[in-house]
């Protein structure tokens, strides 16, 4: 499977999904990553790792609609088969999400559908949540919604701060999105209704409680 990543940032995610498209066994290929940001670091890790590059920056167009038309004008000469989002800041509106239905995933820092949008470690600490994670999606109209494809939880400890337990859900995430898009890439995940349906894969056995018991 073909896929392009989208990023705006320092690219930690886009790294995760490069080293492991990196694996001959990997069924992704990353052919193109392209940026809304010119000089953000995700292209320089793009470049190391030999995969094209390309900058659309949304400033330079007079609205959403041109700038989403130059980048599905990259997106189609790319070949790509399917778009992940790693970090990239920039509301789509419904005509360019209704044209990648089912074919456009995305990371989110918090286990969907609680919190939604930005500053997810500090609101996940205010309201007292034991276990806080990640979420990756498929992309739907709506703001981090749509069918989930995977999470990850990761504990709350006493002492965290939102840095503290941003570290730990980041590094979960590192993890989540190569797993997602391996599910995804080998037709693993179907979208059925509201609802993605995994095959091959079971859910885990144990619980975790937290506090420990």
């Amino acid at each position: 499977m073909k896929v392009a990543v989208l990023v705006s940032g320092r690219g930690s995610n886009l790294q995760a999904l490069l080293d492991a498209c990196a694996d001959p066994s990997h069924p992704a290929e990353i052919v193109a990553v392209i940026s809304n940001v010119p000089g953000a670091y995700a292209l320089e890790r793009a470049e190391k790792a030999g995969v094209t590059t390309q900058v659309i920056d949304h400033k330079a167009y007079d609205g959403r609609p041109a700038f989403e038309d130059a980048l599905n004008a990259a997106l189609d000469e790319a070949g790509a088969d399917l778009v992940c989002l790693a970090g990239f800041m920039r509301l789509l509106t419904d005509a360019f999400v209704d044209r990648w239905h089912d074919r456009m995933i995305n990371i989110h820092p918090s286990l969907l559908p609680s919190f939604k949008g930005l500053h997810t470690h500090e609101r996940a600490l205010e309201a007292g949540v034991r276990f806080h994670g990640c979420t990756v999606h498929f992309v739907r109209a709506d703001m981090d919604a749509g069918p989930i494809i995977a999470q990850a939880a990761v504990p709350v400890h006493p002492d965290d701060d939102a840095d503290a337990l941003g570290a730990r859900v980041l590094e979960a995430e590192h993890r989540l999105y190569p797993l997602a898009l391996r599910l995804v890439a080998e037709g693993h995940a179907r979208v059925s209704g509201q609802r993605v349906v995994i095959t091959n894969h079971g859910a885990p056995d144990s619980t975790v409680l937290n506090p420990a018991g």
